[in-house]
């Protein structure tokens, strides 16, 4: 049974005063046509400070809303190249066909009408620090503040210099983990998939979303079960274990899957043969007849066009900030935020929407002249599936405390549920449509109709 927008509204009212209180979606395909860049945007002169949001996904939408609730005199432009959001969250229930792509799908002017800021469809290009101006395919916008929030690229280095492989894997096998093109790709092969071995991967580091590629497994593995295909979903590991919700999935892999998934750690790829459809470990060799590949993920490349990009060990190509004030390291009107932060925040919807609605206080404190404020946690909330037919769902909640020992951020006081059995599971399958809708309505508004 699939669940409407009016299903949904049932379970969105307890959760939706959490989202409030507490707070890698991309958007599809559509970019605007080129234009040149000399010249000023087609923007009214700004009544009061203009703040630039560069970023229409879950960070991005919520700093444009929460900086014009709390600084409303405060001039507010949204810049995102896409003209219609659609959530990475939720997105492996619509690849099973638990939710349809209306569930899903959002409108930026929506949004910008409910909240009272503009919306502005161009894609960013650069950005001139020394005037305070950011230049788009479709002029350059004068800003006393700027937030980006590119969200994430994805880094197939670690696999292949060969552009040519490269380009394959992004073609042929993507991630889908940015909405889009991607996920109807990744649907398709589901849907098309006769049988054998179904490949998917889940990278190092600290990627977007860390239970979606075990979650993803257990819905896909369930798609052939439910649908008498004889398959199995062969999830290659990088890291050593499941990274969250160990226990349940672990559980749901060995009870429901264990003819349908062979879940390998340590899987650390060294090479892989498109043409043979082959990928070699360092013990193994493991063939495949179609497969999704999620490489490591970087910080949007716009950080490095724009020079405000750092890179490490542990920090690829993301914001290179001041933790506790999110602001550019020499440039204090400069923000990073959501999945291109550089700190351990897990990189989910919910994390970034919450960070979204704090830094947005702390930006408007700023522009209203008033105390600065300290850094607030944002919150992780994150319910995963780990079957569709029927749904039984696993969930975690956590906020973050800084560790000065270890000099990083750590979960601080986390709730776990990962009993999937019985009622219980149900219920929390159920909350992911609460959950989702809630957000929907926090940075869109109202719901549309079903």
């Amino acid at each position: 049974m699939k669940f409407s927008r009016r299903d949904a509204l049932k379970f969105g009212g307890a959760l939706a005063a959490a989202v409030a209180s507490a707070g890698v979606a991309e958007a599809a395909e559509t970019v605007p046509k080129s234009q040149p860049a000399d010249g000023p945007a087609t923007l009214p002169k700004p009544k009061g400070t203009r703040v630039v949001v560069v970023g229409g996904g879950w960070s991005g939408l919520s700093l444009a809303k929460y900086t014009k609730l709390f600084a409303p005199a405060a001039d507010v432009v949204l810049v995102e190249q896409r003209d219609v959001f659609i959530s990475c969250p939720v997105s492996n229930m619509w690849l099973v066909d638990k939710v349809d792509l209306e569930f899903i799908t959002h409108d930026y002017y929506q949004a910008a009408q409910q909240h009272g800021y503009t919306y502005f469809h161009a894609a960013a290009t650069g950005v001139d620090k020394a005037r305070n101006t950011l230049h788009t395919t479709m002029g350059d916008i004068a800003y006393d503040y700027l937030v980006l929030a590119p969200g994430i690229d994805y880094d197939y280095s670690f696999w292949t210099n060969d552009p040519q492989l490269e380009n394959r894997l992004r073609q042929e096998y993507p991630a889908a983990f940015r909405p889009g093109s991607e996920h109807m790709t990744l649907k398709r092969k589901i849907h098309a998939f006769e049988g054998g071995t179904f490949l998917m991967t889940v990278p190092g580091g600290n990627y977007r979303c860390l239970p979606a590629p075990y979650e993803r497994a257990c819905l896909i593995a369930d798609y052939f079960k439910h649908n008498g295909i004889k398959g199995k979903v062969l999830l290659l590991d990088e890291n050593n274990d499941i990274t969250i919700k160990a226990h349940g999935f672990h559980t749901a892999f060995e009870e429901l899957y264990k003819e349908y998934i062979v879940y390998e750690p340590n899987a650390v790829i060294e090479a892989i043969d498109l043409d043979k459809k082959q990928v070699k470990t360092e013990f193994d060799t493991f063939t495949f007849d179609d497969a999704s590949f999620y490489p490591h993920v970087r910080g949007g490349k716009l950080l490095e066009v724009c020079g405000v990009a750092k890179d490490t060990v542990y920090n690829r190509l993301e914001g290179d900030i001041d933790p506790m004030t999110y602001e550019v390291r020499g440039h204090p009107n400069i923000y990073v935020t959501g999945d291109a932060r550089p700190t351990g925040f897990s990189k989910s919807g919910n994390t970034s929407l919450s960070e979204g609605q704090n830094v947005a206080k702390m930006l408007a404190a700023k522009i209203n002249k008033q105390v600065p404020l300290k850094w607030m946690s944002p919150v992780t909330l994150c319910i995963s599936a780990v079957s569709a037919y029927p749904e039984h769902g696993i969930f975690i909640h956590s906020e973050y405390a800084y560790n000065p020992k270890r000099k990083q951020f750590e979960f601080a006081t986390p709730v776990t549920d990962e009993h999937w059995k019985g009622e219980e599971g149900l219920e929390n399958a159920r909350n992911i449509y609460g959950w989702a809708e809630a957000c929907y309505i926090d940075m869109f508004g109202a719901a549309k109709s079903s």
